[in-house]
């Protein structure tokens, strides 16, 4: 099977905090690893998303021309996302070449197709800073809601999608100037009530399989009426608007960003155009299942204004199989928060622990049905608990113990007996449930089956006691030091989709051959006995150290946040 897997692209305004990294890119990643590991042919693709107003906010905090610093600021996410493992086929641009062609390419055929709308609409204008403000200019508090902190084109705290002329005592984010009025400004909207029927019949056809949070935004968008939504705004920065009368206007930011998945498909394949076909993937039908993961604030833009524009495309682009829609990850009680310095962000997490001991919190705690919490207490109790003493635990005292008693290469003599059959068929039944949950994108579950296999190692190995056994019958000493060597080979590859360092490093240690690294498909009784009798391997030493007390009260206090 092809699988083609996008991640929500993240925004280019600074660093990406632990919320940001699970609600879509390291489940995409962990996803794309699943699949590579089980044979499929995949493209994952993301990209930064670098138009809008937050991008030129940003660029006029740091000083640079806006277009520099989001060059900058792309390398400093690109670089974070290799430190983090995240194997995406392709890190795009929303502001290449390869997107603006395509984005406007779809605005013409929107137009061909009759779904789009001209009109003059009442835009927010600020005398003191003597322009239109795009929506991020302007925030207030939400009709809806009432938070106080909404923005001109969404409230975070209700998730509505709002326009700035909704928003109650609004402000210029530029200047905090309240002098604002509203005059006419032209722009073109994207007929969304035309394409609901399309939209709802789409939706319908996945509601049995896609996650609750999907479905129930996307049909709530749908239950409350569809209303025409703007695609462009008067603005600089951005794929510009084509089309006469238009010059001093771009597309809106959540019109140009989802066809970069396209255009980041493109980008990688022109890097290579003799050998990657970036139209296929696309527009490959059933050939190709295409899965997206986003967070829940993201959902309306991929299932109700996306499918949109590729509908009224009238062009058999690939609509999505699968919405993998997250809850929030939020910090202590609150929200991450850059301006306030709050929670913990990835270039600060890879300072305190290697990014496979984040990875795995993250997925084991995945919000699929739920907000989850990040607390320093639990994150260090869990960790402790299921890395330290379970998984690392395994592996080292295996390790140890074969090279003490028995010497560097794996032990020969005995035959499995009894205990070995148990763990066999326990273990067959166990990955069997794993692979099941990660066909499924059901990462929670699969992180506990996971966590149940890695116990069931240690209970093997208190069971057998080779520790006991050495001191009267050194050959079956010797069959459970070599099944549980074996063992550890089996739990590495079933783990490096969500940890590949440790993985690597295990692999490495256990000096497992290149053909031998793939995702057990066999029985476990021949899984088991990959690495025969005299391989060799070294002890790596540790693989997990334990979070101290002292350690997290540190960095609780230092990740507390302080006032904007």
């Amino acid at each position: 099977m092809r699988h083609l897997i996008t991640s929500a692209l993240p925004y280019i305004n600074g660093v990406k905090h632990l919320g940001n990294l699970v609600g879509s890119m390291l489940p995409a990643d962990v996803y794309a690893r699943y699949l590579r590991a089980r044979g499929h042919e995949v493209l994952a693709i993301c990209a930064t998303d670098e138009h809008g107003t937050p991008a030129e906010l940003s660029a006029l905090e740091a000083g640079l021309p806006v277009d520099e610093y989001c060059t900058k600021m792309h390398e400093v996410q690109a670089d974070l996302g290799r430190r983090f493992s995240l194997s995406f086929d392709h890190f795009g641009r929303s502001s290449s070449p390869q997107n603006r062609e395509l984005t406007q390419h779809f605005a013409a055929r929107l137009a061909e197709h009759g779904f789009l709308i001209e009109r003059v609409t009442k835009q927010v204008y600020s005398i003191d800073d003597n322009r239109f403000l795009a929506d991020r200019y302007v925030a207030g508090t939400c009709p809806h809601c009432g938070s106080d902190k909404a923005r001109g084109d969404q409230c975070d705290s209700c998730t509505r999608v709002l326009d700035p002329a909704d928003l109650i005592k609004p402000y210029s984010t530029l200047s905090g100037s309240t002098r604002l009025e509203l005059r006419d400004s032209k722009h073109l909207f994207i007929d969304l009530p035309a394409l609901g029927a399309e939209v709802r019949a789409w939706i319908d056809s996945h509601r049995d399989d896609w996650p609750t949070v999907t479905t129930s935004i996307a049909y709530k968008w749908l239950d409350e009426g569809l209303q025409a939504r703007g695609i462009t705004r008067d603005l600089k920065w951005g794929v510009p608007v084509d089309r006469p009368g238009y010059e001093d206007k771009v597309f809106y930011v959540w019109f140009d960003a989802p066809i970069e998945y396209l255009g980041a498909t493109k980008e990688w394949a022109d890097q290579d155009p003799a050998h990657r076909d970036w139209k296929g993937w696309w527009q490959g039908g059933d050939a190709v299942r295409y899965t997206q993961f986003m967070a829940k604030d993201n959902v309306p833009f991929h299932t109700i204004i996306f499918p949109s524009t590729i509908f009224g495309s009238r062009e058999p682009w690939k609509q999505p199989d699968y919405v993998k829609g997250v809850n929030w990850l939020t910090y202590e009680g609150g929200k991450f928060s850059t301006r306030e310095h709050r929670g913990i962000f990835m270039n600060d997490a890879l300072e305190l622990l290697p990014s496979d001991v984040w990875r795995y919190w993250l997925m084991a705690n995945t919000p699929e049905s739920s907000d989850a919490d990040f607390l320093w207490d639990q994150f260090a109790a869990q960790i402790n608990k299921d890395l330290v003493g379970v998984y690392g635990n395994f592996v080292n005292r295996v390790v140890k113990f074969a090279l003490s008693k028995l010497g560097p290469d794996v032990p020969a003599g005995g035959a499995p007996g009894e205990r070995e059959a148990k763990l066999y068929a326990d273990l067959d039944g166990r990955v069997a449930e794993l692979c099941r949950h990660l066909d499924e994108v059901a990462f929670r579950k699969a992180m506990q089956e996971l966590r149940a296999i890695w116990v069931e190692a240690n209970t093997y190995l208190a069971d057998a006691a080779p520790w006991s056994a050495i001191k009267t019958d050194r050959d079956r000493a010797a069959c459970v030091v070599r099944t549980a060597l074996n063992l550890a080979r089996v739990l590495a590859i079933l783990s490096a989709p969500v940890m590949p360092v440790t993985s690597h490093k295990i692999l490495d240690d256990l000096q497992v051959p290149a053909d031998a690294r793939g995702w057990p498909t066999r029985p476990m009784a021949e899984e088991l006995a990959v690495l025969p009798a005299g391989h060799a391997f070294v002890d790596g030493g540790l693989l997990f150290a334990k979070i101290e007390d002292a350690q997290v009260a540190e960095w609780a206090a230092r990740f507390a946040g302080k006032p904007a």
